[in-house]
């Protein structure tokens, strides 16, 4: 077998012990990018090299591959690159203040290490001193204020047990931080973390965003409360372009940037939603449904005359005047 080919394998066989659910043909064609003959013929494979492949029917009536992860224990090793990788993700972690989800991956760094062979280890040392050495990370302006461990610890708790959680929170504009009792629904992580949380004084109320740093004190309640069940925080998270969430604001945003622009717009994901359109001139339309005009017109400004608002008139209106043609430099 080609080394290519064993590689693939190997990563194939990691991929499918890794989900407890298995994985379907389908899962396979997306992972690769592959037809379903190639996704058919890798999982065929897969079950000639490994004989603890299982296949079984779920409750949908698909096929699914599931692997016991002791078939690939002598095969799995670290390498250089991963080992870089993790730690930049642990330094990026601590950049953004985000020093409980660093001190996690941390503990699972030092896990991963534990079950690698020592003589493994050594191989990779030196090329991942090389690799740290090279790997750097660019100051980054804005708010990085900590959320303390213990608040931090409170609100994962309240999160994995959908308990009410009891918050003492520092409104914008307040003199004075005020005691409230809240049902937390997720994160949401950004320039800034908020808490996505249903006040208990206000059931019938929508889902609001709590300012993590401006919460002053934490404590679980002991009391359960019932989940919505369709709540999805990704698809909460994209009814923003930022992190304002207003319902009365969804709507259909439309930009056009211009030719000279339109290359470098198109590397940025300026929604998960988004649809890209090209233009016979050569710009580029982009085309997504987002609340948030405000953070909208911030970073509109950083493109100055390169972009035009179509859609909204809203918008449109808020940007206009401030379209200026003297930036050396795109965002």
């Amino acid at each position: 077998m080609a080394l290519e080919k064993a590689q693939r394998l190997i990563d194939l066989a990691t991929y499918v012990a890794s989900r407890r659910q298995g994985v379907t043909i389908e899962d396979i064609q997306s992972r690769y990018g592959s037809s379903k003959r190639t996704a058919q013929r890798l999982l065929h494979t897969l079950e000639v090299q490994f004989p603890d492949a299982e296949c079984e029917f779920d409750e949908h009536g698909r096929k699914r591959w599931k692997l016991r992860t002791g078939a690939l224990r002598d095969l799995l090793t670290l390498s250089s690159d991963e080992l870089a990788a993790l730690d930049l993700s642990i330094a990026t972690l601590k950049r953004n203040a985000q020093d409980v989800e660093a001190a996690q991956l941390e503990t699972l760094r030092e896990k991963i290490i534990a079950l690698v062979p020592r003589d493994r280890i050594s191989r990779i040392e030196t090329d991942h001193e090389a690799l740290l050495e090279a790997q750097g990370l660019a100051a980054r302006p804005g708010p990085s204020a900590r959320l303390p461990p213990h608040i931090a610890s409170a609100i994962s708790t309240a999160l994995k047990a959908s308990q009410r959680l009891k918050i003492v929170y520092l409104s914008r504009g307040a003199t004075r931080a005020t005691a409230r009792v809240v049902e937390p629904y997720g994160v949401l992580i950004g320039a800034r973390r908020y808490l996505v949380a249903k006040a208990v004084s206000d059931p019938e109320g929508p889902l609001r965003h709590y300012v993590a740093e401006n919460i002053m004190g934490a404590e679980l309640t002991g009391e359960i409360f019932v989940r919505d069940g369709e709540f999805n925080i990704d698809a909460h998270a994209q009814k923003a372009f930022g992190m304002f969430q207003n319902e009365t604001e969804i709507e259909e945003i439309v930009w056009k940037f211009s030719r000279s622009a339109a290359d470098h717009a198109r590397s940025f994901v300026f929604h998960p939603a988004q649809v890209l359109e090209d233009q016979p001139d050569g710009s580029l339309i982009v085309r997504f449904r987002a609340a948030g005009h405000l953070e909208m017109c911030w970073h509109l400004y950083t493109w100055g005359d390169k972009v035009e608002v179509l859609a909204p008139k809203s918008l449109r209106k808020m940007v206009h005047r401030y379209r200026r043609s003297d930036f050396a430099a795109l965002p």
